[in-house]
């Protein structure tokens, strides 16, 4: 499902990544973790396309990513869930509105979005908030939105960065179960963390990220 091959990623002279090299398996759940700063950003960057490495090649479903031009990337970015540590939430939009603009943006039809978006929030617990806005979710269901919107292509791949920074344990858990079940259901799972709590709840295969390099 996603391979980095010898991966050198530099920003100015500071070397981020340093030939990083690891696969992970269609169907797998691993987490990456590493301190702030190390890079876990960077390689979710990569994996999206949005930087390219200086050096080697990250490859999804046989796909070399840093080889696609602007109209392959916007296809294969559609077929990958991102939720990220800030939500990327729209603030005037409702729970519904946020997630409903996900497809609406992809031109899906209006009656498709009006079914798919309650089954949605139905799975990460949200339906009943529908109407809300994002000021008034707490954190922990901020970050369940911004999974919800990560869902609705159905992504075979979904990346979670950081997803359970500034939640306390409750939270954690709820966010944990959540990408469980969604691996169970066959997505491939890459989580990046710093937070201890998660490895106590997920025994997984987990990759470490420090000075440039990455180790299991």
């Amino acid at each position: 499902m996603i391979t980095f091959q010898n991966v050198t990623k530099h920003f100015g002279s500071d070397p981020v990544l340093n030939g990083v090299n690891f696969t992970i398996q269609p169907k797998e759940m691993v987490v990456l973790n590493g301190a702030s700063g190390a890079g876990k950003s960077t390689i979710v960057s990569l994996l999206i396309g949005a930087e390219t490495p200086n050096d080697g090649d990250v490859i999804v479903d046989n796909v070399v990513v840093n080889d696609m031009n602007v109209s392959d990337l916007q296809m294969y970015r559609r077929k990958v869930g991102v939720a990220y540590q800030d939500y990327k939430l729209l603030p005037r939009k409702t729970v519904f509105e946020n997630v409903a603009f996900a497809m609406e943006v992809c031109e899906e039809p209006i009656d498709r979005i009006h079914v798919e978006v309650p089954m949605i929030l139905q799975r990460v617990g949200l339906l009943k908030f529908k109407d809300h806005f994002p000021h008034q979710l707490s954190g922990g269901e901020r970050q369940r939105l911004g999974i919800a919107r990560a869902l609705v292509h159905n992504p075979k791949l979904l990346i979670a960065d950081e997803p359970t920074g500034n939640l306390d344990a409750d939270n954690v858990r709820i966010i944990v179960d959540i990408l469980r079940g969604l691996n169970k259901e066959g997505a491939t799972i890459l989580l990046t963390t710093h937070d201890p709590l998660v490895h106590q709840m997920i025994q997984t295969r987990t990759l470490h990220l420090a000075d440039g390099k990455i180790s299991e």
